[in-house]
């Protein structure tokens, strides 16, 4: 309780800790320089007000609607409070269940393929119970009240790179993107990314790549929305020191995903640390 307590109040005391167990050594508060510092940095200090609304996978839904881009959200099929309330049989034969405040509980549903709703429900009210911003020191998620929501599934692409959707993830900072990370053939034992800048130059420089994230080699054509992707991207992270804005493409259209504030807990693994710094650089804490 001691610890779920300071992550509400004190969030940096527990980020020591983590940062001291994991790194040697604790965040430079005074100074911090690459982009995991200054994302704890901003979880501490920065202006939050902001953070529990447009990560709820549900209430941001309303925020992009009203910056004008509700043709970018996939279909609403319906939202619970309870897991044993989702009206299953209101619901299509393909549709994806999530929880609006977690990472994780994503969960494809078939219901021509040994559909179980009981396993769903059972799954989903675990879900609906855990705070999860006590899981790494993510104090804005446990503002969010959980909710099951089910939306639409999109259809894969005829993409012979990837058996999954492709995630183009947008970093931005102070509302001007500044490169996109992608990720696709997703499993659960690996993923393929690389960092491409605006240009659509690839750069496996700035990556680190191991056996779960994998050297994607800049195989990916860039969408043909991507001018669209970026100005999205540049209009939804306005007055944010850096958000990260991730959008699907699909038969040539786009569709927003999510918005991130805090990607890794602040403790990404999958970028160099010059890259790391290069990125820092881009958020201006003097203005926050």
């Amino acid at each position: 309780m001691h610890r779920r307590w300071l992550i509400d109040h004190h969030p940096r005391k527990v980020i020591d800790e983590i940062w001291l167990r994991d790194f040697g050594y604790t965040v430079d508060w005074s100074n911090p320089r690459d982009l995991n510092e200054k994302i704890e940095w901003l979880i501490c200090y920065g202006d939050t007000s902001l953070w529990p609304q447009l990560a709820d996978k549900f209430k941001v839904r309303k925020f992009v609607e009203e910056k004008g881009y509700a043709h970018l959200l996939t279909k609403l099929y319906g939202k619970w409070d309870k897991a044993k309330d989702i009206d299953f049989e209101s619901l299509p034969d393909h549709f994806v269940l999530k929880c609006n405040h977690d990472s994780g509980s994503t969960c494809i549903v078939n219901k021509s393929d040994c559909f179980d709703n009981t396993h769903i429900v059972d799954k989903f009210e675990k879900h609906l119970k855990n705070k999860y911003g006590f899981k790494e020191c993510e104090p804005h998620y446990n503002k969010i009240k959980p909710l099951v929501i089910a939306e639409e599934l999109l259809p894969l692409n005829n993409d012979q790179h990837s058996i999954s959707l492709i995630d183009y993830k947008v970093w931005c900072f102070h509302g001007k993107p500044f490169c996109v990370w992608t990720v696709y053939n997703r499993t659960k034992e690996s993923m393929y990314t690389n960092v491409y800048d605006l240009n659509w130059k690839v750069h496996p420089e700035w990556s680190i790549f191991n056996d779960f994230y994998r050297d994607g080699k800049g195989v990916l054509l860039p969408p043909e929305c991507l001018d669209e992707m970026l100005n999205v991207a540049a209009d939804l992270s306005k007055g944010f020191p850096q958000v990260r804005v991730d959008f699907y493409v699909v038969n040539k259209h786009l569709y927003f995903g999510e918005m991130t504030f805090t990607s890794m807990c602040g403790r990404m693994p999958y970028f160099t640390k010059d890259y790391l710094e290069i990125m820092g650089q881009q958020v201006k804490i003097s203005q926050c």
